[in-house]
Formats: structure tokens, C-alpha cells, sequence
């Protein structure tokens, strides 16, 4: 089913890309602001394993209260909250004042305020689209978001830096009060009914019923061990790909931001495949062959010390990463019950993501024994999760 960008999509996705285009300025400025901070690859990682940690620690609380509030106040004030932090950010980087630890606690507070923001954006997808359309819904989200923050933003990203260290932070921050705005403006055209919660439900056992609920599901659970075992890959390779792309490649931050972008043409183009792909062998056939490919990526990303090879292999990976993502997602949407989107998301962010901060410490230790090492180490958790749904394919 087409998705219709009136009744409320429209401003849902703008306010997406608008929010990507500034988080992505942002995410491709700090490891390289980190570098010039230090030169020991676990501190440059525990940035990235700041960015994760609250969903360990917040991750459930934030869908329990999604499914409890109104969705759209708490994603524009979240919004708001984080334009604000970012601002100061680059205040005190535009002064002279940054420092290691003043990006931990920037990447930790921020990412405790998304855990609310995202799984209040994950309930309020399906009310402003029909069901049969999510597919749909998703994956023009993640294409947009890949245009603008892939194609637009981190290509930007050493224009700005010319400029001043601060403005990367600055533009991110603009981008986080309009994405306020026009998350404010929608109105969803056909409000879900939430069913009235049981007498004495509190949010820890609105939190331990959508744990319940993922587990019950059996595509669900799997594909959660396997979404959590990438988690994990992807942590230790984002959190190191500077000292790969610098240090292994030298091929200095120009090469850093070819790397990115090449990742986010890849992105934009599984955004265009992954509902066709789904048609064709399913949503667990496609995850599963993602998988493949991504694990074969990775190997050539980990051995062959060449750019051309990094930037082709991060296409691919990114490629098969949206169509991974977007039935993953869609997965979720379709097979939890009413009322429960919520915190059974949650659940499942919280069990996948959880395993991001630990890669990222793990890629740091690895990349200090040699700095092509945590790219094959995710090759082979890449591999494990693809092998775990092989008993999910009928």
C-alpha cells in the first residue's frame, strides 16, 4: 500500500530529516574533535559508548512512559531539550573549552533524552499511517534521513570546520528546534485508542510486560539475539572507523567523510530496495541475506588496506543495513498488540542497542593491538547473528 504524505506522515518525516541532518553534523564532527583531544583509541570509544549506554540503563522506562503520554509533546520537548545542550556544546567549543569528558556527558545525556524521543516517534508512526503501509513508512523515514544526513550533512561537515570548530554543534542545535516546531504542528488523523491500563499497572510492570511480550514472539526473539549480536559489531566499527580511516588508511579526515558518505549512498539505496526485497523472500529471508553480505564486507573492509575498499565496502554495508533495518523495525510494528508498542520497542531497543557501548570498548581495546582488528571482529559477530536465523527461515 502507498504511503500518503498528508494526515500527519508529511511532517513526521520532514521533522526526521530535518533532526538527522543536524545529528549527522554532529556525529561526524566529534571523533575527529576526539582525536585532537587524545591519542588513546578507548577514550576516543568511550565517546561513541556514552552515546549507547542509556538505553541500558533508561531504555525500558522511556517506552513505558511512551505508551502513557501524549507522544508528540514528548518528542518536541525532548527536541527542545537537546537543542539546548548542543548549543551550550558549542559555546564552550567556540571558547576553547572542550574537553574529553565534557563530550562523554554530552553523548550520555543526549542519547537519555532519545530514549524517550524514539520510542515515542516508534508509537506514533503507526497512527498516522495504516498498518499495510508501515513497510512503506519506514523505509522512506530511513531513506530520507540517510539523504539528508549522509549526502547533505557529512560531506559539510570539513566546510563548516573551516569555518570554526563550533559550527557543526551550532547547525545541529537549529536543526533540533525545527524539528520541534514541526513536530508540534502534527495531527495525527486517526488517533490510536490506547485500552484502559489494568488496576494497579505501574511502569515497572508495563516495563516487564513488553519484555514478556517480545520473548513470547519467536520472530521476535530471534531476531532481537541477531539485532543485538550486530549491535554489538557495529558498536566496535563506528567507534573506531577514524583510527581505521586516519591511522591504518592515513587517509586523513577528507577520507573519514568519503568513508560516511559512501556508507550513506549505500543507506539511501537499501532505503529503495528493502520493501521490494521483503516481497520477494520475506522479511526474515531479507534479513538474513543483509546479513550475509554485511559479514562479507567487513572481512574485505578488515583486510584490504586500500580506500577504495573501505568506501566500497561501507556502501554495501549500509546498503544492506536500511533493508536489515527497516524489516526489523516493520517486524516490531506489525506483530505487537495494541496499546503494547511502546515498551515491547523498548524492549527490543533496549536488548540490541544495549550491546553497542560494550562493542565500542571492545573495538577500542582491539584497535590498540592493531587498527584493522575491530572491523574483523564485527565481521564475525556479523557472521554469528546471520547464523542464528537460519532456523527462523521456512
Amino acid at each position: 500500500m502507498a504511503v500518503r504524505w498528508r494526515g500527519g506522515f508529511g511532517r513526521l518525516w520532514a521533522s526526521a530529516v530535518v533532526s538527522r541532518f543536524g545529528d549527522s553534523l554532529r556525529t561526524a564532527a566529534l571523533p575527529l574533535l576526539a582525536v585532537t583531544l587524545t591519542d588513546d583509541p578507548l577514550l576516543i570509544a568511550a565517546v561513541t559508548a556514552c552515546g549507547f549506554l542509556p538505553w541500558l540503563l533508561f531504555g525500558l522506562l522511556g517506552g513505558a512512559v511512551a505508551d502513557r503520554v501524549d507522544q508528540r509533546r514528548a518528542m518536541w520537548g525532548v527536541d527542545l531539550a537537546r537543542g539546548a545542550l548542543v548549543a551550550g556544546f558549542a559555546v564552550a567549543v567556540a571558547l576553547g573549552h572542550a574537553s574529553i569528558v565534557l563530550l562523554l556527558v554530552l553523548a550520555f545525556a543526549l542519547t537519555t533524552l532519545g530514549t524517550l524521543f524514539d520510542n515515542a516517534a516508534t508509537t506514533l508512526l503507526p497512527t498516522v499511517v495504516p498498518t499495510e503501509a508501515l513497510a512503506g513508512a519506514n523505509a522512506r523515514l530511513m531513506t530520507g534521513q540517510q539523504l539528508a544526513g549522509g549526502l547533505l550533512a557529512v560531506p559539510l561537515v570539513p566546510v563548516l570546520l573551516l569555518w570554526g570548530a563550533a559550527w557543526p554543534y551550532a547547525v545541529d542545535a537549529v536543526s533540533y528546534v525545527l524539528a520541534a516546531l514541526l513536530i508540534a504542528s502534527l495531527r495525527p488523523a486517526a488517533p490510536a485508542k490506547r485500552p484502559p491500563r489494568p488496576a494497579g499497572s505501574t511502569l515497572r510492570t508495563e516495563t516487564a510486560d513488553g519484555l514478556r511480550t517480545l520473548w513470547r514472539d519467536r520472530v521476535l526473539r530471534w531476531v532481537c539475539v541477531a539485532t543485538a549480536l550486530t549491535s554489538v559489531a557495529i558498536g566496535a566499527l563506528i567507534a573506531t572507523l577514524v583510527v581505521h580511516t586516519t591511522d591504518w588508511l592515513g587517509a586523513g579526515s577528507r577520507g573519514y567523510a568519503a568513508a560516511l558518505t559512501a556508507y550513506s549512498v549505500g543507506a539511501v539505496a537499501g532505503g529503495l530496495l528493502a520493501g521490494r526485497l521483503a516481497e520477494l523472500t520475506g522479511r526474515i529471508r531479507a534479513v538474513f541475506l543483509a546479513g550475509a553480505v554485511q559479514t562479507a564486507a567487513l572481512l574485505a573492509l578488515g583486510t584490504i588496506r586500500e580506500l577504495w575498499a573501505l568506501i566500497a565496502a561501507l556502501a554495501l554495508f549500509g546498503l544492506m543495513g536500511t533493508v536489515w533495518s527497516v524489516q526489523e523495525t516493520t517486524l516490531v510494528q506489525e506483530r505487537t498488540p495494541p496499546g503494547a508498542l511502546g515498551r515491547t520497542s523498548s524492549a527490543f531497543r533496549t536488548l540490541t542497542v544495549g550491546g553497542t557501548p560494550l562493542g565500542a570498548l571492545l573495538g577500542g581495546a582491539a584497535a590498540g593491538w592493531a587498527p584493522n582488528a575491530p572491523a574483523l571482529l564485527a565481521a564475525v559477530l556479523f557472521g554469528l547473528a546471520t547464523a542464528s536465523l537460519a532456523g527462523q527461515i521456512n
